[in-house]
């Protein structure tokens, strides 16, 4: 086969991503492998696309290399597939597959959106490799390396692929257009926007400006297609050692000095093949400035967008991901796709509850296994990565199950008593009311804490005065 390498890594030939590509090739000269550097020469495919259109042509098999940059690929490989899908090229029938490297950090929505695209260019795609880091340096690695190159081989020839999705049918609809009224104002919290919203865009606009109208705090709005980014994140970790950026466009102060102020944060946007588009991914991307740090959590956040989000699930796992990682209190989504105004009315009612509240939840799985992923990478690169180790260790993310010695000793304790069978024939029956017993007083304490309540407000009220409705 005709193979085209797609290097979505932003370090080029240094990408240890690209590795395992140029490995098979060593051990499969039977097949043509040709190489596009997509992350270190995006702008120049951004200027003439015709090469790169005429090698996708020329494959038959088309395989995304790439790290997994938060939650997707990066930004120099999504605007790649922008400008595949604008360009036009036949792609119809050709094979598809992809290698990343990760820490396993949401390495399953990167692929999914790789396979959503290919199929919207008619492609078929085969499952992928989600490699560590490091596996190609280990003998099990290769061989699953090698194991992914053979099913691969085998599946483009007797036709195993990823099953597609089912097919959109989300009928036209106008433009949005604002319909709610200015509520009244509160000075006390910081409410900020940020959305790529392009000028031709009205619906988006209005859904903004009506979502700022319902919102009973002020808020202020950027466009990231004000700021001036000098390009995508380079992978060169130099901010995990300095804390800054390599690149002097200022945009990690432009974060933290204007974004991550705010009390609360509403990103508006209109889904693009598959998710916020590319200059949401460079946004997203550039964070990494800040590290593994969730500096933001306990900060609620909300979403807007425009779009036919119901039929994407990839991305709602994104979104709803995101905040369970950052400690954010996801406050909803409201879209364009069915009542839009009460949408948005309800939306910013919920996130000046939750600004009100102080609300909180516990993590999910996305929350709790994604944290915990990255606790154990800052535990073993502390070394080098001594901000993120600093905070971790500040705000108690090292949870490490091991250190829980009473617990541990409580339970070989009770696995030692029970492993004797006079002891056994008096716990029958007895372990669940043992378990339950302590839930069951805090459920009582809460009554008798309401009832003692309830007592307080009758007797605060004086003969002669009128109670408040539902007092009495």
């Amino acid at each position: 086969m005709n193979i085209l390498v797609l290097n979505g890594s932003p370090k080029g030939k240094a990408s240890a991503t690209l590795h395992t590509a140029l490995y098979l090739e060593a051990l499969h000269p039977e097949h043509t492998f040709e190489y596009l550097p997509v992350g270190v020469r995006i702008k120049s495919y951004e200027k003439d696309f015709a090469p790169a259109r005429a090698a996708l042509e020329k494959a038959d098999l088309v395989l995304f290399c790439y790290p997994v940059y938060t939650f997707l690929a990066p930004y120099q490989l999504h605007r790649f597939v922008e400008l595949m899908k604008e360009s036009g090229p036949d792609l119809a029938g050709k094979f598809a597959s992809q290698i990343t490297t990760s820490k396993h950090f949401y390495d399953v929505t990167a692929h999914r959106w790789v396979e959503e695209n290919c199929f919207d260019l008619g492609m078929k795609p085969v499952r992928g490799l989600s490699a560590d880091m490091e596996d190609l340096l280990s003998e099990k690695g290769r061989r699953q390396a090698q194991d992914f190159f053979d099913q691969l081989v085998f599946a483009c020839e007797h036709g195993l692929f990823v099953t597609p999705p089912p097919a959109a049918c989300a009928p036209a609809r106008p433009a949005y257009r604002a319909a709610l009224p200015e509520t009244p104002k509160t000075g006390d919290k910081d409410v900020v926007i940020v959305t790529d919203c392009a000028p031709e865009n009205a619906g988006l606009a209005a859904m903004i400006a009506d979502f700022r109208a319902a919102l009973p705090h002020a808020s202020r709005v950027i466009n990231l297609r004000d700021f001036p980014f000098a390009g995508g994140c380079l992978g060169c970790m130099n901010c995990a050692v300095t804390g800054k950026c390599v690149y002097k466009d200022g945009f990690d102060d432009f974060l933290r000095g204007t974004v991550q102020t705010a009390d609360a944060f509403v990103y508006a946007f209109s889904v693009s093949g598959h998710s916020a588009g590319s200059l949401f991914k460079c946004y997203d991307d550039r964070q990494f400035c800040n590290g593994h740090r969730a500096v933001t959590q306990g900060r609620p956040v909300a979403y807007l967008v425009q779009g036919d989000y119901r039929n994407e699930s990839n991305l709602r796992m994104v979104l709803e991901a995101r905040a369970e990682v950052g400690g954010n209190y996801l406050a909803g989504v409201a879209t364009d796709e069915a009542d839009t105004a009460a949408d948005i009315a309800a939306l910013a009612a919920n996130l000046a509850f939750a600004l009100e509240k102080g609300l909180s939840r516990p993590a999910n799985f996305y929350g709790v296994g994604g944290s915990k992923i990255f606790r154990d990478l800052i535990y073993v690169m502390r070394g080098m990565m001594k901000a993120d180790h600093k905070f971790y260790k500040a705000h108690g993310a090292y949870d490490f199950p091991q250190k829980q010695k009473k617990r541990i000793l409580q339970m070989q304790l009770v696995g030692a008593l029970l492993a004797v069978p006079a002891v056994q024939k008096q716990a029958k029956g007895k372990m669940t009311e043992a378990i339950v017993g302590p839930y069951r007083k805090v459920v009582e304490a809460a009554k008798a804490e309401a009832e003692k309540e309830r007592n307080n407000e009758l007797h605060t009220h004086r003969p002669g005065t009128v109670a408040p409705p539902g007092a009495l």
